[in-house]
């Protein structure tokens, strides 16, 4: 008979995801182990794969330690803590979990946009503190005489744009480069985007070359209207700027469901009442975490099946070059 495979999870994951990989799989898992350390070194030599949720970072001090490794599955369409750069050089494949999760995102997005703007979250509390009983609820801001700017054109930032095309909203976009096959105005300047628009939705992967991509010049050129929308990752905004900004005015309001350390959301950010805040739940749905996990699942059985993996993020291409 057959050993299986062996593989590393960092961290605990959906129980039907265990499930599975203890079926295919021999599974260890850190986060039970007693001494980290001393399992890694007891089970390193026959690691093959590592399952991920960024628990843990998958940094090459712990790839070095593997090196069987082929393949590292990552919950999740960002892999910021995979050094999935370093695994690519390595001959290492990681992949991620993308389109299972863009309707989602781009629902949340959207909604998000909606409650900031017209201070839903808010008005809501009103309602169940009683003071409509005294009084109406003040009138709020508008989408209809903004201008859209979405800060990353791929597959959610391009859902995020025709979610609000079909609001009849002008759309705009800055990326690395322009997007293939899309209608909407490219931006090759990041400030130049945020003095066009009223709102910028950032929806860019993480990682050091988009940390504090949105700092106090951004900030400042999106105006006293502006209103930032974050769904992608918290390190992308410059937590502090932001702070400063909502709280001289800067910009007139955020709506946030990503921060740059959760859960710890910063007090300052919290005690403010004009913007809205989300714990990260922009794919926390049943139905989307389940084809997630399912995602890690399939690719982990694929590669061990001799088919290559199913999504490969861009920095390990497939089929590797040898």
């Amino acid at each position: 008979m057959t050993a299986k495979p062996e593989i590393l999870l960092t961290g605990p994951m959906m129980p039907f995801i265990e499930e599975q990989l203890d079926a295919r799989f021999e599974v260890h898992r850190l986060a039970k182990a007693e001494d980290r350390d001393t399992l890694i070194d007891s089970i390193g030599a026959r690691v093959r794969g590592i399952a991920t949720a960024g628990h843990a970072r998958v940094d090459p001090a712990l790839m070095k330690r593997l090196p069987k490794l082929e393949i590292v599955s990552n919950f999740g369409v960002g892999y910021d803590t995979v050094d999935a750069k370093w695994a690519g050089e390595h001959k290492i494949v990681v992949t991620n979990t993308p389109d299972v999760l863009t309707d989602e995102v781009a629902d949340t997005a959207v909604a998000l946009l909606l409650m900031t703007v017209r201070e839903l979250p808010q008005s809501e509390r009103y309602l169940r503190a009683g003071k409509w009983l005294e009084k109406p609820y003040p009138l709020t801001a508008t989408l209809r005489d903004r201008q859209i700017g979405i800060v990353g054109m791929g597959r959610i930032g391009k859902a995020i744009a025709k979610r609000l095309e079909a609001f009849g909203l002008p759309i705009a976009y800055h990326s690395r480069r322009p997007a293939a096959g899309v209608p909407w105005k490219y931006y090759p300047d990041l400030l130049a985007l945020a003095r066009h628009a009223d709102v910028l939705i950032v929806i860019v992967p993480g990682g050091p070359a988009t940390k504090n991509l949105i700092n106090a010049e951004v900030l400042k050129a999106l105006g006293p209207k502006g209103i930032l929308i974050n769904i992608a990752r918290g390190a992308v905004v410059d937590e502090p700027a932001l702070i400063e900004a909502l709280r001289t005015k800067t910009i007139y309001s955020a709506g946030l469901d990503v921060y740059a350390d959760e859960p710890r959301v910063p007090k300052a950010l919290i005690e403010m009442e004009h913007v809205v805040l989300l714990p990260h739940v922009a794919s926390g749905s049943h139905y989307t975490r389940r084809a997630m996990g399912q995602l890690v699942v399939d690719n982990l059985k694929n590669w061990f099946a001799g088919k290559g993996p199913l999504t490969p993020v861009a920095e390990t291409p497939w089929p590797a070059k040898r």
